[in-house]
């Protein structure tokens, strides 16, 4: 007799991977091994590309995503080739939101959560039950194939969950999304982010930063899987208020835009809220100069980096000259024990 499952909650939500029916020979076992990374022809516009059976299509290569660079669809798609040997290990069995840009960078978009139909067999999937009973097929980026899968789409940037499949209540880091309120700049927001290593090296809890690609920092700390989503979340405001309390003048943890103090720079723990996402590390972002959120050493903010140097034309070239420096974040040593402060 089968055990009875335990039903989904506010705090509990089941989830199942579905692994591919029919895996490619020696794909599955070679995923994490070097593969090579294709050139796409500049004048394709769709071409198919084989990975030892696994087919990705890639359509309407030319139009314009970036019409004032001159970086259409194929250069996206391009970009995170080259830099996926650094960037799927960091988005391994999570659930994917899509974020889809059909008419590029400026055009509107739409959210996608459910894996679209038809889709290769081979697109792993993550079901995750709500607490309304409701379930969601989540796509899951394995390998290279599938990212293409993924960015042909029209995905921009991406959204993965912080949890992996295997326990989506269970987070594998905190983090601090730092935005510079009205009255603000980013040398601001480079001020708070170093404010809160310090904070967070008296406490000697490892943290590591990136540029979002948009306008402010990410801080995250990796934490040893054992908190929930709602505890990390809980830990996360109360050391944000604790910083703004400390440092009035340049942090707000203040949620409610209409009484945010101007000039500071938001410390939001929101975003560690179960079922939110952050745009990766090495994602593309739709801004005007298709800047990327982009791993950085503490060392290149407190010597004045800009967010605009981090670009989809250069940031592949660093990646291959100083690997990912988000690597420990993939570790098992190294990692917080944060129930020392539950």
């Amino acid at each position: 007799m089968p055990k009875p499952t335990k039903a989904p909650s506010r705090d509990y939500h089941p989830a199942r991977i579905q692994r591919s029916a029919t895996p490619s020979r020696n794909f599955a076992k070679r995923r994490s091994a070097t593969i090579t990374i294709p050139t796409i022809p500049k004048d394709a516009r769709d071409i198919e590309l084989d990975f030892e059976g696994r087919v990705v299509r890639l359509t309407n290569l030319r139009k314009p995503f970036w019409p004032e660079l001159g970086i259409a669809k194929r250069d996206l798609i391009q970009y995170y080739a080259d830099v996926s040997p650094a960037l799927l290990p960091h988005l391994a069995d999570r659930a994917m939101v899509m974020k889809r840009y059909p008419n590029g960078a400026a055009g509107e978009f739409f959210f996608m959560k459910r894996a679209p139909t038809p889709r290769p067999e081979w697109i792993e999937i993550c079901s995750i039950e709500h607490s309304s009973g409701n379930i969601i097929d989540f796509p899951m980026i394995q390998d290279l194939p599938s990212l293409l899968w993924v960015i042909n789409l029209g995905c921009i940037d991406l959204n993965q969950w912080y949890a992996r499949c295997d326990d989506v209540d269970r987070p594998d880091y905190l983090h601090f999304d730092l935005d510079p309120v009205p009255g603000a700049d980013f040398d601001k927001v480079v001020e708070a982010a170093v404010f809160i290593r310090r904070a967070l090296d008296s406490l000697k809890i490892p943290c590591y930063a990136k540029t979002t690609g948009s306008k402010g920092i990410h801080v995250y700390v990796p934490i040893e899987r054992g908190p929930t989503q709602k505890q990390v979340w809980g830990f996360a405001k109360e050391f944000a208020h604790a910083l703004a309390a400390e440092a009035p003048a340049l942090l707000t943890a203040v949620y409610q835009v209409s009484k945010r103090p101007k000039g500071r720079v938001l410390v939001d723990y929101n975003q560690n809220s179960w079922g939110r996402t952050l745009a990766s590390i090495y994602s593309v972002r739709p801004r005007p100069e298709a800047s990327v959120s982009t791993p950085v050493e503490w060392s290149e903010l407190e010597d004045g980096v800009k967010i605009e140097a981090f670009r989809l034309d250069n940031v592949p070239a660093r990646v291959r000259r100083l690997g990912d420096l988000w690597k420990p974040l993939l570790a098992k040593r190294g990692r917080f024990k944060l129930e020392a402060y539950l």
